[in-house]
């Protein structure tokens, strides 16, 4: 093991960046679908080897001196990223004639710029370097902040964070209820990157044991969080989930000829009888946008979805609203959740209020649309984002936390600063990504919101992958990626939160301080003993 960790720490030039990218690259197998998270504890130590020799010269000055550092972390995000968001070029292939050119900023430009996060992370870490288990504290809080940094500068993507890796199954998601996403990942790195230790001699087993400890602390709270379950339900409020699962080809969804044949199928998988002996479904949810028109210019949408429901039904759907404009401006267009009664009536919406930049909204829209740029979602010229985000008030006095689409990714959308919810109701549409990795990445994020918040999710996608789960993140009912089809599941109840976001910050915060001051005092100690 010494050998090999001399080896990598020696490594230059061209090697040396290939050891990186490869190491990032090889991270990824431990997000889904594949979901091996022991090879985290080998692309985690590469990393810690390769800045144990990213030193620059003393004459370089201070900045100089990180430069290698910021280089090595910045190929292993570029590894890391491009491994793990390929998929995202496939978007731009659904309307290749406008988007190919685009294909190489999705595949490649974005994981650049997202590889900045690591390099600087790398760079902030190598300014505490210090011998043994203080290096590995350093990197693991320097990797947590740059990921709390991802999920909110320039509107926050914190896609694939490197504590997902650790969160594979159920039993090892339930920590994130007490640290959250961000906290997760800089424990993560921890546990991961210890055996470099081993390569080192340096504090081995202490660092070993620390990290040791940690993981089994890790997979034991699981396992009693797993044995609580969730709160006994009320028999005076209790629904029946049917989840829709059209698998809607993206080509077709808006394509004029096909409208009435999409509404057509949707509506027959709604009817169906449920099985023999088993409740018929309280509530009906449809995907995101699987209304395929306006319903201001389909006004017999409405009295055909009241046929099809029966009485004391609800529909929840995804819809595009349209809000016409006043004193002369424009009309907006918002991606929409709508609550629908037996009688037809709009009972309730809740808009989407996180767009997805370039995707549903241009940034600088004015000055790009000059230059011909649009949204890749242009079908009605790009939508609005919702002034406030509100729960949505159910019938059977259920209050859902609306998410639609990748607003699932986002910890801090999770909750809406009103009184707690009662499940997580996430509407998307992942057909834009084909059978790549993206719809199972997508889901494990809406997953671990379930877990942090102890509310049940209830998942309906276009294509897949469609899910309910319980308040720890267990599956009670899906369809997998790509099938047709419908299922009926009893909402699972919610369990009694312990830790809000506000909590998770706060344990977040306390966390990256004791790793700060555990580099610290290494490299004070380091820095003595030298003297």
């Amino acid at each position: 093991m010494e050998r090999i960790a001399e080896t990598i720490m020696l490594s230059w030039g061209g090697k040396r960046i290939a050891l990186a990218l490869l190491s990032g690259s090889f991270a990824v197998l431990a997000l889904p679908p594949f979901n091996f998270f022991a090879v985290l504890f080998v692309s985690l130590p590469v990393l810690v080897w390769l800045l144990d020799g990213a030193s620059g010269p003393a004459e370089a000055g201070f900045l100089g001196r990180l430069r290698p550092a910021f280089s090595t972390g910045w190929w292993f995000g570029f590894g890391y990223f491009v491994a793990g968001l390929w998929w995202l070029g496939n978007a731009l292939l659904m309307e290749a004639e406008s988007f190919a050119w685009a294909l190489p900023i999705a595949v490649l430009g974005l994981p650049a710029f997202l590889a900045l996060f690591y390099g600087v992370a790398a760079a902030a870490a190598r300014a505490l370097w210090s011998d043994g288990i203080g290096r590995i504290a350093a990197l693991s809080a320097a990797f947590g902040l740059a990921e709390f940094a991802r999920g909110y500068l320039f509107t926050g993507f914190p896609w694939n964070a490197i504590g997902y890796g650790a969160m594979p199954v159920p039993l090892m998601m339930q920590s994130s209820e007490i640290f959250g996403l961000y906290g997760m990942s800089a424990l993560t790195v921890f546990v991961f990157s210890a055996p470099a230790l081993v390569g080192t001699r340096r504090g081995a087993a202490a660092g070993i044991a620390l990290a040791l400890v940690l993981f089994c602390a890790h997979v034991g709270y699981g396992w009693v969080a797993l044995q609580r379950g969730g709160d006994p339900s009320d028999p005076e409020r209790t629904a029946v989930i049917r989840i829709v699962q059209p698998a809607i080809d993206q080509t077709a969804k808006w394509d004029m000829s096909e409208r009435e044949r999409i509404f057509d199928e949707l509506l027959d998988l709604s009817a169906l009888p449920p099985r023999e002996g088993a409740p018929r479904p309280s509530h009906v949810v449809w995907p995101e946008t699987a209304l395929p028109f306006l319903l201001t210019e389909n006004p017999g949408a409405l009295s055909r979805m009241a046929e099809m429901l029966q009485v004391g039904q609800t529909l929840i759907t995804g819809a595009v609203r349209q809000e016409d404009g006043v004193a002369g401006k424009m009309r907006r267009f918002y991606n929409t959740i709508y609550a629908i009664d037996d009688e037809g009536q709009i009972i309730g919406s809740a808009d989407k209020a996180h767009l997805v930049p370039f995707g549903e909204y241009l940034p600088f829209e004015q000055l790009l649309r000059e230059y011909g740029l649009k949204p890749v979602a242009d079908s009605f010229g790009g939508f609005s984002a919702a002034d406030r985000r509100a729960l949505l008030a159910l019938p059977g006095g259920f209050k859902a936390v609306p998410l639609i689409c990748y607003e699932a990714i986002f910890p801090r959308l999770s909750e809406t600063g009103e009184a707690r919810g009662d499940l997580l109701l996430n509407l998307t549409n992942d057909a834009w990504y084909g059978f790549t990795p993206g719809p199972y990445q997508h889901l494990r994020q809406a997953q671990l919101r379930a877990v942090e918040t102890r509310l049940p999710l209830v998942r309906a996608a276009n294509n897949g992958i469609s899910v309910v789960t319980d308040s720890r993140g267990r599956i009670a009912g899906s369809l997998p990626l790509g099938e047709r089809g419908v299922f009926d599941v009893e909402l699972p109840s919610a369990s009694g939160p312990v830790w809000d976001n506000a909590d998770r910050q706060v344990n977040f915060g306390l966390t990256i301080v004791i790793m700060v001051f555990v580099a610290g005092v290494a490299r004070r100690t380091k820095k003595f003993v030298s003297d």
